[in-house]
C-alpha cells in the first residue's frame, strides 16, 4: 500500500517547513521585541526586552497559554466540539431525562 512517510513529495514538505518555522519563531521573537520597547516602557515605565529576552517571552507564553491553532485534527483549544454534543445530547433527551439531569447537576455543582 502507499505510505505517505516514505514519498518524495511528503519529505520535500518537511523539508520546508522547517525554515519556516524558523523564520517564524525569529519574525515573531523580533515583533515581541518591537511592540515591547514600543509601548512598555513608555507606558508602564518597564525596561526594555532584548532580542534574546523576547524569544524567552515568547516561548513562556506559548506554555502558558498556547497559540490556539487547531491542525488537522480538530484539536487545540477551546469546547466548542464538547458544546455541540452537549447540545445535541441535550435535544435527544426526554423531558423526565432533563429533569434527572437538571438534579443530578444540582446535586454536584449545586451551592452546599
Amino acid at each position: 500500500m502507499f505510505n505517505e512517510s516514505k514519498h518524495p513529495m511528503h519529505r520535500k514538505k518537511k523539508i520546508f517547513f522547517i525554515p519556516v518555522i524558523f523564520a517564524l519563531f525569529f519574525g515573531l521573537s523580533w515583533a515581541v521585541q518591537f511592540l515591547w520597547n514600543s509601548v512598555l516602557p513608555q507606558v508602564t515605565h518597564v525596561l526594555p526586552l532584548s532580542y534574546w529576552q523576547a524569544a524567552g517571552l515568547l516561548v513562556l507564553c506559548k506554555i502558558l497559554f498556547g497559540f490556539g491553532f487547531k491542525g488537522r485534527g480538530g484539536g487545540g483549544h477551546g469546547f466548542g466540539w464538547q458544546a455541540r454534543d452537549m447540545r445535541e445530547k441535550w435535544a435527544k433527551m426526554s423531558d423526565e431525562e432533563r429533569a434527572v439531569f437538571k438534579q443530578r447537576f444540582k446535586d454536584r455543582c449545586g451551592r452546599r
